[in-house]
């Protein structure tokens, strides 16, 4: 009984309850209405009002859109072999002051001795290899091609570790390697710049010349593209043993450029066992240094592939922080245009804030009105910083060439930047046309 009582008292409430919702949502509506005509009556002072929200959110979009794809990009690159490969080398490949190259020029080389030590004596590994690079100029017929990038690899293991796959043609063999065959696999770039109008299958079995000496092709690889302008398929790959035998693993020469130093690649059977594996390689070649328990220099580098990706990351994070710094002034600017604007329109509509209070128009009612009006022209510069963001990102891309993340959140954060700014903004407006006395404003001119 008492249950039925509470739904008889309730329903009147309720029904109460609704006109009052349908009557707030209706004045909301028209103030939206009221602020629209506003904007469309003056063009101009509205364009001028946007375009400083429109700098600030197009900045922050370019720029979030366009490292976002660049993130995708780098982390692909870097991590081509993988979560389970490390590295042994004499110097790391990122070194910040001329101080610290100078101490770690004086260390020893890394020797092909060092990888089969590792081998032998590290249980945690699954496989090791060396590799050495140079660069040299590379001809067929009457084309020639200059800087092309050597790779001197050894074993053929050493293809899967370093991420590449066939396109034409096949990897050489185990015997070719270790005979020192004058064998190679190439780059999509050397195939389109010596053997113009050939396919990759049609130049597998060809010659080309390389630092004076013939190498017949036995594949091509798949196409890797460009990263920050640089050519990643503008390089061909040699058995080590050749390099060794033509070309010789010039120690003073890898003093300064790194050609010919050699570096020893490292793989576990899974990622589980790389800290394991690393630790055993440490022992291993502090050992091999002679290295004790004070020495604070192993003597060699140890690195995997989030050295690049973390060096990446410090970068971009500086980006970040001077593009939301300008995004900042810009919005901050973009937000004093739009008080100056809405007060400029509060002057200009002193008598029509009158009459609407003359007819019963609350303060709280004069506020909505002028808020709604200030965060609608931000958020549609919003829109529009947003559009535009992705139109800038969407060019660059194109002329550096690297794929674009398009973010719902990043659009979303911008429009809800630029409204968050109108709110602001059209604070102190409002609250000067609400306390506008009813009698003086309707005596306005």
């Amino acid at each position: 009984m008492a249950a039925v009582m509470n739904r008889v008292e309730t329903a009147p409430a309720a029904r109460r309850l609704r006109p009052a919702v349908m009557v707030r949502l209706s004045t909301i509506w028209e103030a939206f209405r009221v602020a629209a005509s506003s904007l469309r009556q003056n063009k101009l002072r509205t364009s001028l009002t946007l375009i400083g929200i429109i700098v600030g959110v197009t900045a922050v979009i370019a720029v979030v859109t366009i490292i976002k794809g660049l993130d995708q990009t780098v982390a692909q690159t870097f991590s081509s072999q993988g979560s389970t490969v490390f590295t042994i080398s004499k110097k790391p490949r990122v070194i910040t002051s001329r101080e610290e190259f100078i101490k770690l020029n004086k260390r020893k080389s890394i020797t092909e001795e060092d990888a089969e030590a590792i081998f032998r004596l590290c249980t945690v590994c699954w496989r090791t290899g060396v590799a050495a690079n140079g660069g040299v100029s590379v001809k067929h017929g009457n084309q020639k091609k200059d800087n092309v990038a050597l790779r001197a690899i050894a074993p053929t293991a050493m293809f899967e570790m370093d991420g590449v796959t066939i396109d034409a043609g096949r990897f050489w063999s185990e015997t070719e390697g270790a005979s020192a065959h004058e064998v190679t696999v190439v780059g999509s770039d050397i195939v389109t710049d010596l053997f113009p109008n050939q396919s990759a299958e049609q130049v597998v079995g060809q010659d080309l010349w390389a630092g004076g000496r013939p190498y017949r092709i036995v594949g091509v690889l798949q196409p890797l593209g460009k990263i920050f302008g640089f050519a990643r398929d503008n390089r061909i790959f040699i058995p080590f043993a050749t390099y060794k035998k033509n070309f010789g693993l010039n120690v003073s020469r890898s003093a300064f450029s790194g050609f010919g130093a050699v570096v020893v690649f490292i793989q576990t059977q899974n990622a589980s066992q790389l800290e394991g594996a690393e630790d055993q390689v440490r022992a291993i070649m502090r050992n091999r240094r002679g290295k004790t328990f004070n020495d604070t220099d192993d003597g060699f580098t140890l690195e995997t592939e989030d050295v690049l990706l973390n060096f990446y990351s410090s970068a971009t994070s500086n980006i970040y922080l001077v593009t939301i710094g300008v995004a900042a002034i810009s919005l901050v600017v973009g937000g004093i245009v739009v008080m100056n604007i809405m007060l400029v329109s509060v002057t200009e509509r002193t008598k029509e804030i009158g009459i609407r209070k003359a007819v019963g128009a609350r303060q709280k009612d004069i506020r909505t009105q002028f808020l709604i009006e200030a965060v609608m022209v931000t958020a549609i510069g919003g829109v529009f910083g947003v559009l535009t963001g992705f139109g800038v990102a969407w060019l660059i891309a194109l002329l550096i060439g690297f794929p674009l993340l398009f973010s719902i959140g990043s659009a979303v954060l911008g429009v809800s930047v630029s409204s968050i700014v109108g709110v602001i903004s059209g604070l102190w407006p409002a609250w000067r046309a609400a306390k506008l006395d009813p009698i003086e404003a309707l005596r306005a001119e």
